[in-house]
This record gives structure tokens, sequence and C-alpha cells, in this order.
């Protein structure tokens, strides 16, 4: 669950302001002109329209961390705020996916651009064509607020995917529909009362701040065992089921093996992999190994229930913290 974007004004909509790099230093880019932007807004750097961070604001001059190679840029190229947070794309779908570390997917940009990233690519996180069978869950009239499950979706066939309203929404259930639709299309209505009785539209798409704290209605008391399938550690080092856990060492002392193991045998239902600050090599291992692995409980590919991100130590360190 998400909370829903908020509109841009008109004097504050992407491609209605530039702003113009006045000096590059490896990664950082300083841009005059960029009045309204606000700490940590996502911007286009240079004609390119590189990623990048705004991580350091003073009257109208930005500090901008680009997310890519910085080769080419000089002073005088434009920058294009975009005036929103760095957000991720929530929403059936991403599940099998592979994604780098601003949630690229990167098995569409090999598709688009070969083996090698292209610069400045605006590939959605989310598949924009793709089709799902939506299955209503609340019937027209009845009230719902933010958590509240509206309808399911099969993602895969191991997961059923709950589409809830987000954060900050509430209403009654005006239109709920069953069909095939893409991420982007309305699945249902919520008539909002307030000073002003609007229809709120809901999406199976939602984007999320990644700065944000996730909200949450309840905290729970770890209880239950996490079976990792590693008789050492369920026997001497047990993890609970919510709990966290961390396994120092040295280079080379097997603690990346650890998580390839526990994501191949623990018994939990959803994986994500974050290879943040990995070496390539090791990230490979994974993405060649993972998608021709069997879920041991179920028979089928064990990437349906998997999320890989590939986060090497070759990115930026502020691409990586992100």
């Amino acid at each position: 669950m998400t909370q829903p974007e908020s509109p841009k004004s008109k004097a504050q909509s992407p491609g209605t302001q530039v702003g113009t790099i006045r000096k590059v230093s490896g990664p950082l880019v300083v841009a005059e002109g960029m009045t309204g932007s606000k700490m940590y807004d996502v911007v286009r750097v240079g004609t390119e329209r590189l990623i990048g961070e705004v991580i350091d604001l003073e009257d109208d001059r930005a500090s901008v961390q680009v997310y890519e190679e910085t080769a080419g840029l000089g002073p005088g190229d434009p920058v294009y705020p975009t005036f929103e947070p760095l957000s991720v794309e929530l929403g059936p779908g991403l599940l099998a996916s592979i994604y780098d570390g601003i949630q690229r997917p990167l098995d569409a940009i090999r598709r688009a651009t070969g083996d090698f990233i292209g610069r400045g690519l605006d590939v959605p996180a989310l598949d924009r064509q793709k089709a799902y069978s939506y299955v209503p869950a609340a019937k027209p009239g009845e009230a719902v607020g933010p958590g509240d499950i509206v309808g399911t979706v099969q993602e895969t066939p191991l997961v059923q995917h709950r589409i809830m309203v987000p954060p900050g929404v509430a209403g009654r259930v005006a239109e709920n529909k069953a069909g095939q639709f893409t991420v982007t299309d309305t699945v249902c209505t919520l008539e909002v009362q307030g000073p002003e009785s609007r229809v709120h539209s809901l999406t199976m798409l939602q984007r999320w701040p990644v700065r944000r704290p996730r909200p949450y209605r309840a905290k729970l008391t770890p209880a239950e065992p996490l079976v990792t399938g590693q008789r050492v550690i369920d026997t001497f080092f047990p993890i609970a089921k919510g709990g966290t856990a961390c396994v120092p060492g040295p280079f080379g002392s097997g603690k990346t093996v650890i998580q390839h193991q526990f994501a191949k045998w623990s018994d939990a239902q959803i994986i994500i992999f974050v290879g943040c600050g990995e070496r390539g090599n090791e990230m490979t291992d994974v993405l060649m190994e993972f998608p021709h692995l069997t879920d041991p409980k179920t028979g089928q590919p064990l990437m349906q229930r998997t999320v890989l991100i590939a986060n090497t130590s070759n990115m930026p360190v502020a691409a990586r913290e992100a």
C-alpha cells in the first residue's frame, strides 16, 4: 500500500523549469536556477537526462548526486527538475524481476541496449503492457480505509498479490470490477467523503518514496522460527520470522554464500535478494543460478517468488545508500 502521488502545480511541472550546470566534479553536479526543488528530489541532468538526486540546497543552487557516468557534462548544460522524490514502483510484476539499485529493470534494459546499460535510460520498473486477472475483494458500498484489501491478482503460480487502499485514503467503494487490466488501469473507485466529496481511482501500480518509512498498524513480537535449511544455523544460531540476523566476516568467509543458501532453502514466502556493494562476479553467480533453481516445496521455479536487486560495488555510493 502506498501514498498517492501529489498533484503538481502548473508552475512546478516537469519540463516547465530548466536549471543550468555551473560545475561538474566527478559524480557531483552543481546547478543554478533550481527554485522549487527540495532535498532528495530527482532531477534529470544534461541533454541525455541522466538520473540524479538533490543532496544539498542553497538559494536556487542545488548540488546533485548523479547516479550515472558524468563524462561529457559541462557548465551550461541543462538540468530538468521533476519535483518528486526518488521513489519505487509497487504492484504486480515485481516478482521474477531483476533490478539495479534504483529499480531499473535489467532484463528490459538488456533487450533495449544490449549487455551494457545506456546512459539516461528511463525504463518503467513495472511492465505497462502486461495484463493481469483482477478479482474484486470489496463490494460496492463497502467502507474501506488504508491497508484494506480491495482485490487480488495471481501474480505468479506461487504468489497471490493483494491490492490495498493506500495510506491517507478512505471512503466507500463506488465500483470494483473484475477483468484483465494493466498496472496503470483503474480497477476500483472510491467515494471519498470530506468538505468536498470526490472520487478516488485506484490502480494496481502505486509509488512510494524510498526515504519515507512504511506505515504499519502494529508490530508483532517474533514468535516463530525461520527454518533456514542450514542445520548448523538452525541449531546453534536460530533466527525468528520477523527478526534480523547479521553475519560479520572478512572477504571470502562465506557471507554471500550463506545468503544464497537462505534464499534457496528457507521457508520464507517471498525472497528479496539485495546484492548491495557486492562484487560483480558474486552477483553474476546469483543471476545465472537462480532462474534455473526449483522451489523444493512446490516444484515451481524459485524465481516466481524472488526479486533480485543487483546493486554492485561499481555503482555510486549514493545510489547504493538509496
